[in-house]
């Protein structure tokens, strides 16, 4: 990868034809083109590894993808892929490489010899586990696991493990990862301490949060009736510091690479949670997924790649149509994560206000991603969605149940929703029509006028729609290794390191020398008056506790 883009990007052609294009497109309407081109949704749709995206709503056209193509060439997209795929070192504020694509590659076509060394020996372990071999101080099998750590040591097992959860089999597993004692303290209350394995996820086994939550977790098993040696039986670690997890009285620890980022994490040893609760031939699927993406990705030319697609229509609606945010709207409860992780995974690679060679960014970069689920989120933020001032960009992910679940009610209601909310944004409410419907009602003047305003639905409003041919281990990992490459697109377009998260880091400083005055254990510093009130609020609360 380039160490340096010098040039402004607002100043090359493809940028400058993008603002024209952009001009022309705010007056236009999408359902319009679809009129005008009977094969518009043909046309903008891409299938790969089971998923399919249908981006034919989005605000673009034909000469607006192209324009973003040569963009993405003129940001020297082909040899920043070519980069990533080798495991040059693209994090360049930390000198290392982002290869998390080498954690799915099969044993046959390996990348790395280390990575299927380890997955070997989670293989092992997780067998032991499941069939009962490795067991708690008194002798009985393992029935809970409780993942502890945070960020990428939380989201993405987390969420794999709930977005899979019919496949669990007696293995039950329980993330906590808020240093708040009410996530560990609820968790603990429901576990059985003879039957529960704890997993420490922390790369350095230093993160405050998880050793703090794992202290506790320790100690319980030791009120519990546990003895100090029996700590190994009740706790693994994933992590790269054997020092410290020896000291915590660990046994076995799996380890991973300094190459592997925390929000790409989950297809190296931190997903071991997904394995024991899931099965490790359903963690392998998973990978295989993820897998057939990358493929798809490396090979697939800009204008038939999936995940390319992804960020450069981002790209689109975030620089040249103005789009503030960015919305997920998962149609499948067992998906309900999915917004917190690309949360995660989009805003902490891509917020970015400084390029990759060190300069300050000229343009914005990532949006706000949030959202929730469907058919939920109907009932919360669509109403901004559809009447709001500002439009928002809105992927739909749709995954197909069951045929044989295609007669249940609530099922048809799913799917129907989904695809129907999604056409309401784009063709908004026809004028005349409403006008008739309210005329026949009786309404005239002005409190027609008044209906009317209320009522009004302009449309226009652009949205993806991603479907999943199941929401099964193999398709699930491919739409994720598909949000992840969006996210390396757009970096390589804002020309932005998505590797690093330098911004993580000012805010757990400082609580650390505000937990030092909490405990009176250090010196206070002078503080901003707001700073210190707070503090002596917090004081005096708990003074007068004591």
């Amino acid at each position: 990868m380039p160490a340096k883009l010098v040039s402004d990007i607002r100043q090359k052609p493809a940028w400058r034809e993008l603002g024209r294009l952009a001009a022309q497109m705010q007056r236009a309407r999408v359902d319009s083109m679809f009129e005008h081109d009977p094969r518009r949704a043909e046309r903008f749709t891409l299938e790969a590894a089971g998923i399919t995206l249908d981006y034919s709503k989005q605000r673009i056209d034909q000469a607006v993808m192209q324009a973003l193509s040569r963009l993405a060439e003129s940001q020297h997209f082909h040899a920043a892929r070519e980069a990533l795929f080798s495991g040059a070192p693209i994090n360049n504020s930390e000198g290392r490489a982002a290869w998390h694509i080498a954690l799915r590659r099969p044993a046959d076509a390996p990348l790395y010899d280390e990575v299927h060394t380890v997955r070997a020996e989670m293989a092992a372990f997780v067998d032991d586990v499941r069939r009962g071999r490795w067991t708690g101080y008194t002798g009985a099998p393992i029935s809970d696991v409780v993942n502890i750590g945070i960020g990428g040591s939380d989201l993405g097992p987390r969420l794999v493990c709930d977005a899979l959860a019919s496949l669990r089999q007696r293995i039950h597993c329980h993330f906590v990862a808020n240093v708040d004692p009410a996530d560990l303290d609820d968790t603990l209350m429901r576990m059985d301490p003879e039957r529960t394995l704890f997993v420490v996820t922390s790369k350095s086994f230093t993160t405050a949060e998880t050793l703090a939550n794992a202290q506790v977790a320790r100690q319980w098993l030791l009120d519990n009736g546990a003895s100090e040696a029996d700590i190994a039986s009740h706790f693994v670690a994933v992590s790269t510091n054997s020092q410290a997890v020896s000291a915590f009285g660990i046994d076995r620890m799996f380890g991973f690479w300094d190459w592997v980022g925390g929000r790409f994490s989950l297809w190296s040893a931190v997903g071991i949670s997904i394995a024991l609760g899931l099965g490790m031939e359903v963690f392998d699927e998973l990978l295989a997924g993820a897998y057939a993406m990358d493929e798809h990705f490396l090979q697939a030319p800009l204008e038939e790649n999936l995940p390319a697609t992804l960020g450069l229509v981002g790209v689109w609606n975030n620089n040249f149509l103005g789009l503030p945010s960015h919305v997920v709207v998962p149609y499948a409860q067992r998906l309900a994560a999915l917004p917190a992780y690309l949360q995660q995974l989009e805003m902490e690679s891509n917020g970015k206000s400084v390029t990759r060679g060190g300069e300050p960014s000229r343009i914005e970069t990532v949006p706000t991603v949030w959202g929730s689920v469907g058919t939920n989120a109907q009932h919360a933020f669509f109403q901004m969605l559809h009447q709001g001032v500002l439009a928002a960009d809105v992927d739909f992910v749709l995954p197909l149940s069951n045929p044989d679940a295609a007669g249940d009610e609530r099922e048809r209601q799913r799917v129907a929703n989904c695809i129907a909310q999604a056409e309401a944004l784009m063709c908004g409410r026809d004028n005349q029509a409403l006008v008739d419907e309210l005329t026949s009602q009786g309404a005239s003047g002005f409190a027609l006028e008044q209906l009317l305003a209320a009522r009004r639905f302009d449309g226009n409003r652009p949205s993806s729609t991603i479907v999943m041919d199941r929401l099964d281990a193999r398709h699930l990992g491919a739409l994720l290794a598909a949000y992840e490459h969006k996210v390396f697109v757009q970096g390589v377009l804002w020309d932005i390191n998505s590797f690093d998260q330098w911004g993580v880091e000012l805010g757990k400083t400082m609580a650390g020398q505000l937990l030092g005055e909490l405990d009176g254990g250090v010196d206070a510093v002078d503080h901003d008056a707001s700073t210190a009130a707070l503090m002596n609020r917090v004081r005096r609360a708990w003074n007068e506790h004591d």
